[in-house]
């Protein structure tokens, strides 16, 4: 296969990656480094498939191609970039706990929005950042369907309640007392629980680290490559 029809070839598989699961690998750059991009749009699927007009991140699509970057000696980085309304809490706590698990330095980028469990999932990167109008819901883990009104489906809310609280408290500087505050706010949303914080706002709370664009987000991951890279080789 000549060059030409090889170069048309990895185009078009990427194009139909990007399609199929809003993921790429990145061409490795002048700083030598390869950073795989992952993108967290519409609501995350969870088991139960959404209707064909619904804009999903299937979890199932993420998990593996997460313990293969891991498992890759060729990816460097991990950048997430996020615009969700959020989504099957199960689900998006299972990305968020692969993407705080993994070694290879992470940084995600909230653009329109990360909602509701879109929050774990936007703490769980080494470094984070927003875009100055992003914006990020938070208020209390919501029930679809029917719903047993007895003293353990209450205490079932507060244990899935604690473990968010919980993973998005030990993965930013917010403290949990303030976290819960913004969860049960009444004065912010109409006819609901909760708060919208906007681009700086999410920065001040200590939720996210930075306000900046994609350019600020890459510059910072490449510079957390590089340090890695050169403690590595000190401990050599």
């Amino acid at each position: 296969m000549s060059d030409k029809n090889k170069k048309i070839d990895e185009e078009k598989h990427r194009s139909e990656k990007i399609e199929e699961t809003g993921q790429v690998t990145l061409d490795k750059n002048e700083k030598s480094h390869t950073i795989h991009l992952i993108t967290v749009i519409g609501e995350v699927e969870g088991h139960d498939n959404l209707g064909n007009n619904s804009k999903t991140t299937k979890y199932e699509h993420i998990l593996p191609e997460l313990a293969a970057i891991e498992d890759s000696g060729n990816i460097d980085g991990v950048l997430i970039l996020l615009n969700t309304m959020g989504g099957d809490v199960e689900a998006g706590l299972a990305i968020a706990e692969m993407i705080a698990s993994l070694s290879k330095p992470t940084v995600s980028l909230v653009l329109g929005g990360s909602h509701s469990i879109g929050v774990p999932i936007a703490v769980s990167t080494d470094y984070s950042f927003i875009v100055p109008t992003g914006t990020m819901v938070i208020h209390p883990v919501r029930m679809n369907g029917m719903v047993i009104g007895v003293p353990q489906t209450f205490d079932y809310f507060r244990q899935i309640q604690n473990r968010i609280t919980g993973f998005v408290c030990s993965h930013c500087k917010i403290n949990k007392g303030r976290f819960e505050e913004l969860m049960m706010e009444t004065g912010v949303l109409t006819k609901d629980v909760g708060t919208i914080l906007v681009g700086e706002e999410a920065v001040a709370e200590g939720i996210i680290n930075e306000t900046g664009g994609i350019s600020k987000a890459m510059d910072k991951l490449h510079a957390m490559i590089d340090k890695k890279k050169k403690t590595k080789q000190n401990n050599k």
